[in-house]
């Protein structure tokens, strides 16, 4: 599981000193490396890549910090619960509401429900609001954990919440010689571990909570370097089958010690007012489409002084009907439906026919429940089982043929 970058190494002035009493100026010339894309979106996008692969339904970042790689998530349509938790408070009311829904997300809503919650606690704090999760991302969180934290970690995180799968991304200090430093990454750092050091750790966590764990990682290291490993270590730990870890559940259920700090629903067809404005939006297209197609085959047969037969026949040329190309099944399906008929100067579209295209097949809702959603929206014929319009409406406009 790699992830493709590039990286780059530009010419540095400033010289490199050893670290931590390791003799490293052989293997660190005065050079920067620079990673492309850079080291963060690297790590962004191995969990992106989790996510497509697995399709969680709830997802949860601890140590979400200001909430980017939230904001990327909430994207996913499998994902129906998003939860980020942190410790800096702050952080979390600044940067909120960038998970709000946009106005576009309104328009075309989810097809499936989605809340993103952030908590502020303590990632080694039990809170059984984030039991039964399917994936915890932990990117670049432990090595800011103090040793008694590091100590309760494995056992909050593996032990009690106990989710499906567990992503664990933390820096590898064999490839720290190559960076003009010497001192830890970040100031906030508390330790930085070898491959060996996390591997020894991991390796004894997954073993203790019976899952198995894969070792990988992001940003690689310059030509003739390859030896240090990945700049990122990243540890992905997947449960063992069988084991959903039931009494974890039924002893510490409704233990709420996180404070929720923003919490917000997104628009999606389950929800019935939002199915309707859907269903109701595309209903009107289709039918004023197949209104103003059936004007123009009407004017073209008044033209023709001897009529073809089967130029009245929706189901000769059903994609002519929209302008749109469909598949060979969405012909299929729409040829089975029963045709649009005149009667007078009204227009009726059977509600089959109307189920029958793409962009109202895909709603999933069959023809009972579309005539209750459209009931107090459109014309209904007296059995309810056609749309009725006027054939003719006087905004109509046909210019004079040349």
């Amino acid at each position: 599981m790699e992830v493709g970058n590039k990286m780059e190494v530009a010419e540095k002035t400033i010289p490199c000193s050893s670290v931590a009493g390791g003799n490293f100026e052989e293997v660190c010339p005065e050079k920067v490396i620079r990673f492309k894309p850079p080291l963060y979106k690297q790590r962004y996008q191995f969990v992106r890549d989790l996510v497509d692969r697995h399709e969680p339904k709830k997802v949860a970042d601890l140590g979400c910090g200001d909430t980017k790689l939230l904001k990327l998530l909430k994207i996913y349509p499998c994902i129906q619960l998003l939860v980020g938790v942190d410790i800096n408070e702050e952080k979390l009311h600044s940067n909120g509401h960038h998970l709000s829904p946009y106005l576009g997300e309104f328009v075309k809503p989810r097809d499936l429900d989605l809340t993103v919650t952030l908590y502020h606690g303590s990632v080694v704090e039990r809170d059984s609001r984030l039991l039964g999760f399917d994936l915890i991302t932990c990117i670049e969180l432990i090595e800011h954990l103090n040793s008694d934290d590091l100590a309760r970690f494995p056992e909050v995180v593996f032990g009690y919440l106990s989710p499906s799968m567990i992503v664990i991304s933390t820096p590898n200090a064999e490839f720290n010689p190559l960076f003009p430093t010497v001192t830890l990454r970040d100031a906030d750092h508390k330790f930085e571990w070898s491959r060996m050091e996390f591997q020894t750790w991991a390796s004894q966590v997954a073993n203790c909570y019976d899952y198995c764990v894969e070792f990988t990682g992001v940003g690689t290291a310059p030509a003739g370097f390859e030896h240090v490993g990945y700049c990122t270590q990243i540890g992905v730990f997947r449960k063992n089958s069988g084991k959903l870890a039931e009494p974890f559940v039924s002893q510490q259920h409704d233990q709420h010690v996180y404070k929720a700090v923003y919490t917000t629903s997104y628009p999606s067809l389950q929800q019935e007012k939002v199915l309707k404005f859907v269903l109701v939006g595309e209903l009107l297209i289709q039918v004023e489409r197949l209104r103003l197609r059936h004007q123009r085959m009407l004017r073209e047969r008044e033209k023709e002084l001897d009529p073809k037969p089967g130029d009245m026949d929706f189901s000769q040329a059903p994609h002519l009907l929209l302008g749109e190309v469909f598949t060979e099944a969405e012909k299929a399906r729409i040829d089975s439906s029963p045709q649009p008929f005149c009667e007078g100067e009204k227009f009726y579209i059977p509600l089959r026919r109307l189920l029958a295209y793409p962009k109202l097949h895909r709603l999933c809702v069959d023809e009972e429940r579309m005539r209750s959603l459209i009931a107090d929206s459109v014309c209904l014929s007296s059995d309810s089982s056609a749309v009725v319009v006027d054939l003719h409406n006087s905004w109509d406009y046909w210019p004079e043929d040349n």
